[in-house]
């Protein structure tokens, strides 16, 4: 037999075919950048609004809108992720975010009054919000199927590290400088990941370009549901909920615009947001437990900083060293994970992943007014191990019946999916904590009678006052519901394993067919 010999490639078509075919290094690092940059810049922001509105002359009400502006604009485009990138092509769509993104961040730290900031935030919320889902969709095609799971280990890390960095940066930045900082350090990395867009983001072969008249109709029904459903859930325990007349119809607006909107994309022929997707039991699935994952992940994020601040009296920059060790254990696991997951079957490495979350959460909610760093250390850094066997082989089982023509369309609602889940999680778990605490705070209360021969002690042997008695049953009704909702949060967790079920027998590291175009799921 003989075998035909390949001429050597001139330096010419060298340089074409590196062109054409990016090494995959460099689409990692390029995506990485602007993920990191956006997931980051939505925690960030948070532990330094008390110096944001002693600055800008504000209320703590109105420099609250700072950081609901971004997520609104967040959820408004992440849905319409997979019908930018087929309007506008995926490397043009992306490198325009990843502008808008960092212009605004300029802006921002510029801004000379509240309502200028909560304005310019808004813009980079949505350059930001199409960043996660874009990321996910490029790092998910680029890699071959075998190589999907270290595809979403390397991008979880940005996206499960980024909230835990992203406070303890914060904190460090308003203790040691000014707010504004957190803002301008986005511009270097905005314009790096730009240029490198420029050079290595391709649009595929497959992406057919949408040149068909825009749904105005179906655009206005998106933005209004999803709009009024986040700001229900933002701001809806500030508002004291359906007490108030703006949430009643926010509500109402939610629930009928997107039924509607629904409707409507269920039966055109061509959606703005392809909703058949979830004819994939395994997306279905997927979405389900991210929502799950996402209030157990945001929902904690949100208790144990209020908790450390408001109890044990951390600093910004303290809460935020607190914080770190979840984020090393992610990254530590996430390697771990992804290596296993062409071993195992991934729905045992996702139970494996819920329970121990579950399980920590259990622990962490045993913390009181006398813990200190390594009594939350620990069940922090289990915690964070344990985020790492969900994410990795929950994203790929998730995305794996999905073909590359729907991809981007699928990680953009996978994303809300989660984000909503989220900011679900923040809404009740802040609903519970305040009931808990009242109740908490009425039950301890009613035993502080001058009968209680505790109390007489208290006032008379060692010369307690009223003040600072009551003061004291407040911090112990605070941790208690603190404690309460930490340990909701991993009853929540125990009782989603069972949906692991309804994902494929497989191991996760596997897409459902040789190719990712070849898949068969909805296009």
């Amino acid at each position: 037999m003989v075998l035909e010999s390949r001429a050597p490639l001139t330096s010419a078509q060298r340089r074409a075919e590196r062109k054409a075919n990016p090494p995959l290094a460099m689409i990692t690092l390029t995506v990485m950048l602007g993920l990191i940059m956006a997931i980051i810049d939505a925690s960030i922001v948070n532990v330094a609004l008390n110096d944001m509105a002693g600055n800008l002359g504000s209320s703590i009400d109105e420099i609250g809108w700072v950081a609901t502006g971004y997520i609104l604009a967040n959820v408004i485009i992440m849905p319409l992720n997979g019908w930018l990138t087929a309007r506008f092509g995926r490397r043009n769509f992306y490198a325009a975010c990843v502008v808008i993104f960092t212009a605004a961040s300029l802006l921002c730290g510029t801004a000379h009054n509240v309502w200028q900031l909560v304005f310019y935030r808004v813009i980079q919320g949505l350059g930001g919000g199409a960043l996660q889902p874009t990321a996910q969709a490029i790092m998910f095609e680029s890699y071959p199927p075998e190589k999907r799971a270290n595809a979403m280990a390397i991008f979880g890390l940005g996206a499960m590290v980024g909230p835990a960095i992203g406070p303890t940066l914060g904190g460090v930045i308003v203790d040691n400088y000014s707010w504004p900082l957190i803002f301008y350090i986005n511009i270097p990395i905005g314009i790096v990941a730009f240029l490198m867009t420029l050079a290595y983001i391709r649009d595929p072969v497959y992406l057919k370009r949408d040149r068909s008249p825009i749904d105005y109709t179906g655009l206005g029904l998106l933005t209004a549901g999803v709009a009024s459903l986040q700001y229900v859930l933002e701001r809806g325990q500030r508002e004291d909920w359906f007490s108030s007349p703006t949430i009643v119809v926010l509500a109402v607006v939610a629930v009928v615009s997107l039924v509607v909107f629904c409707f409507k994309e269920w039966y055109d022929p061509r959606p703005l947001v392809d909703l058949k997707v979830f004819k994939s039991r395994a997306f279905s699935a997927g979405s389900i437990i991210g929502i799950v994952t996402g209030f157990g992940l945001f929902g904690t994020a949100l208790v144990l900083p209020l908790f450390l601040q408001n109890v044990l009296g951390f600093t910004a920059t303290e809460t935020g060293f607190v914080l770190l060790p979840g984020a090393i254990a992610t990254a530590v696991s996430m390697p771990i994970a992804s290596r296993l997951s062409g071993k195992l079957d991934g729905r045992a490495m996702i139970a494996f992943g819920l329970l121990v979350f579950a399980a920590s959460a259990w622990w962490m909610g045993g913390i009181n007014q006398m813990s200190g760093y390594w009594d939350v250390f620990w069940p922090r850094a289990v915690q964070g191990f344990a985020l790492g066997f969900i994410f990795v082989p929950l994203t790929t089982a998730t995305l794996a019946e999905i073909s590359r023509q729907s991809m981007a369309n699928a990680t953009g609602i996978y994303t809300l999916v989660r984000q909503l889940g989220g900011s679900l999680g923040i809404a009740i778990l802040q609903l519970l904590q305040t009931r808990y605490q009242d109740n908490a705070y009425a039950t301890l209360a009613s035993g502080v009678t001058p009968s209680n021969p505790n109390v007489t002690r208290f006032l008379h042997d060692l010369h307690g006052s009223a003040a600072q008695l009551y003061a004291m049953v407040m911090l112990n009704a605070t941790v208690i519901s603190y404690d309460i909702v930490l340990r909701l949060c991993g009853i929540i967790f125990v009782l989603s394993a069972p949906l692991v079920l309804l994902l494929a027998r497989k191991p996760a590291g596997l897409a459902a067919g040789p190719d990712a175009a070849a898949a068969p799921v909805v296009e």
